[in-house]
């Protein structure tokens, strides 16, 4: 018997959310399960949709909600199209604490028999008084809380006192054949001028959270080394100002969004993360699997991934002194930055594959379709 399962997301951009997403989509087998992407019809989300619609996926447009009197018109409607797809699963993405709550809301008046949420980041703020109201409706609508990392899980419990019986670690898996590419001389050399300087790439959304003014003032003081920064984002014109002002426009590039990933991480000589704060992120993990040695901020999620001095180097977050530091020790000794990237690279394949994630995510399903026979419409 072939079930459906709705995957849904309430961001406005494409992103590392998005980017599981889509492994989920394309790895869940099609003769068990029918997938359906519920989208919003919003410029940053092209991405998504169109890699969605190549999968062969099902695409349904519905209305972003994001004030009480859109949520009133567009919930019966939500529901209303819930019905008619009668999914067995409804899956909600959601990149911070409270998004996608209405379509959690939703699908529980639907009767949706599994509702699922996995969050993929938290912030570090506290939450506020309303925050924990909300986040407890959202927590009476899901039977299961899939956190993509111990850090995340350990915030749902803590913050919001998402009770153990709902929640569950699954960390984000990635497809490993993509990687470990030769580097292509003419890229690199488009890319960085020549040979003979050191290249430093970051792959990450241009968000304040990524932590990437750091990184600019850790550059200015390492005057041979090209950076690359893949991604776009709000942060990029301050970005690009900082990186004038700092006087190393000329050796400091922003890429936009790449499809080239593979072969950006195949030319470089180190990776950096500086973010303030993740869920567990992806790129890290691509670094690792293309057996580059990673530099990174000591935040939760990352700090599972990355084991401080085999397969890279984890700094104190928002110090550029603390990533001069971590980044010059590696570019300065070659066998001990490829040994680390080796070391990486077995762990990223011992612990991280996108089918493992995805077996988990289907094994999850089809747990609280035991457990939770009610259908849909009854």
């Amino acid at each position: 018997m072939i079930r459906t399962v709705v995957q849904f997301t309430d961001s406005n951009a494409f992103g590392g959310t998005e980017r599981v997403m889509l492994q989920l989509l394309g790895g869940l087998d099609r003769s068990a399960w029918r997938p359906v992407l519920l989208h919003h019809d919003l410029p940053g989300l092209a991405p998504l949709v169109t890699a969605a619609r190549d999968l062969g996926v099902e695409l349904r447009r519905v209305p972003r909600s994001s004030r009480l009197g859109h949520v009133g018109a567009a919930l019966p409607r939500f529901m209303r199209l819930l019905r008619s797809e009668r999914p067995a699963v409804f899956h909600a993405h959601l990149p911070a604490a409270l998004t996608g709550k209405y379509g959690l809301l939703g699908a529980a008046l639907a009767r949706v028999p599994a509702v699922v949420a996995t969050v993929h980041l938290l912030d570090e703020a506290p939450p506020t008084a309303r925050e924990r109201l909300n986040h407890l409706m959202v927590t009476e609508c899901v039977d299961r809380f899939l956190a993509v990392s111990d850090g995340v899980a350990m915030r749902l419990r803590g913050r919001f006192g998402v009770p153990e019986r709902k929640l569950q670690v699954i960390r984000n898996g990635i497809e490993l054949g993509r990687f470990g590419l030769a580097a292509d001389p003419g890229l690199r050399a488009a890319l960085a001028g020549d040979d003979l300087r050191p290249v430093v790439l970051t792959v990450a959304r241009l968000d304040a959270q990524k932590g990437h003014v750091y990184l600019l003032e850790a550059a200015a003081r390492m005057p041979r080394v090209v950076f690359l920064f893949a991604g776009e984002g709000p942060e990029r014109p301050r970005l690009e100002a900082t990186a004038r002002a700092l006087g190393i426009a000329d050796r400091v590039h922003f890429l936009g969004h790449r499809a080239d990933v593979p072969e950006l991480l195949a030319l470089c000589d180190l990776f950096v993360l500086p973010s303030l704060y993740e869920g567990l992120p992806l790129s890290v993990l691509e670094a690792m699997a293309a057996a580059r040695p990673v530099v990174a901020s000591a935040v939760g999620g990352t700090d599972e991934a990355v084991v401080h001095g085999e397969t890279g180097l984890l700094v104190t977050p928002a110090s550029a002194a603390a990533l001069f530091g971590a980044i010059s020790s590696l570019l300065a000794d070659r066998e001990r930055a490829v040994r680390m990237g080796r070391a990486g690279q077995a762990r990223a394949t011992r612990e991280f594959s996108v089918d493992g994630m995805v077996s988990a995510v289907a094994a999850a399903y089809e747990e609280l379709l035991q457990r939770r026979p009610r259908n849909i419409g009854d």
